[in-house]
């Protein structure tokens, strides 16, 4: 008999808004910033307020952290292990709850982040995780994702097209339909936000930073440093096989 999860019953459960920015961020962490991972209860506290690739922006605290990983670990979805010392320390199950791929995982990961959005947006996001050559391949990975029920269509394939993650209250996808029925042009490219001197970004001033900004601010170099080391590896590896 066979062992495998059949996929009429998937590991997967509906989560909340908090659950999902949690399992969201041990995702994107162990992917940018591996050496970090599994993470403390502080580096996710840390990664769950970030302004950056984050929506809507949160304040959890400490114990709302706390609270929220045992709910995810009820749900098999996160397992607690053993640090340095005593601290202790969470790493996520998410390939197996979710029952993807890497680069499924990391389209996944960008939508737990950040809910809703352009197929033209989330490719770029997710690529800083999994390499997604162009929109051909992200198709193809949206298509099996929605194959798995983990994804749903906002508004009709085409260009500009909306999608979002499967993971939803049912109270959700009511309130998500609703917002953007009244506010159809709510959503815009990152592109069309960087050009608008409308635009609300979230710059820091190092002098007037709290704990949390500059810890905010130092998971975001590390995740930068990260992805230069990636890229310096490729072009390393690339001249060595030009040169033999």
């Amino acid at each position: 008999m066979s062992t495998e999860t059949s996929p009429e019953a998937p590991k997967w459960k509906p989560l909340n808004s908090r659950q999902r920015r949690v399992l969201g961020v041990l995702v994107e962490k162990a992917k940018t910033v591996p050496e970090s991972y599994p993470m403390t209860v502080n580096g996710i506290v840390a990664g769950s307020n970030q302004k950056s690739n984050r929506e809507p922006q949160m304040e959890l605290t400490q114990e709302d952290v706390e609270q929220l990983l045992e709910e995810l670990r009820g749900l098999g979805a996160v397992t607690e292990v053993q640090g340095s010392g005593r601290v202790l320390k969470y790493r996520h199950h998410a390939y197996e709850w979710l029952g993807v791929t890497a680069v499924e995982l990391a389209v996944m990961t960008e939508l737990l982040l950040r809910g809703e959005q352009t197929l033209g947006d989330l490719r770029a996001r997710a690529a800083r995780m999994e390499s997604i050559a162009d929109q051909t391949a992200l198709k193809v990975v949206v298509d099996g994702l929605l194959q798995k029920k983990l994804l749903r269509e906002i508004t009709a394939s085409g260009r500009g097209q909306i999608v979002s993650h499967n993971l939803y209250k049912d109270r959700e996808v009511a309130d998500l339909q609703t917002r953007l029925a009244s506010s159809p042009g709510r959503l815009t490219s990152d592109d069309e936000r960087q050009a608008s001197p409308s635009s609300s970004g979230s710059h820091i001033s190092l002098k007037y930073a709290t704990a949390d900004q500059l810890s905010e601010l130092a998971v975001e170099l590390a995740e930068l440093r990260a992805e230069f080391a990636r890229l310096r590896q490729r072009v390393e590896a690339l001249e060595v096989k030009g040169s033999s």
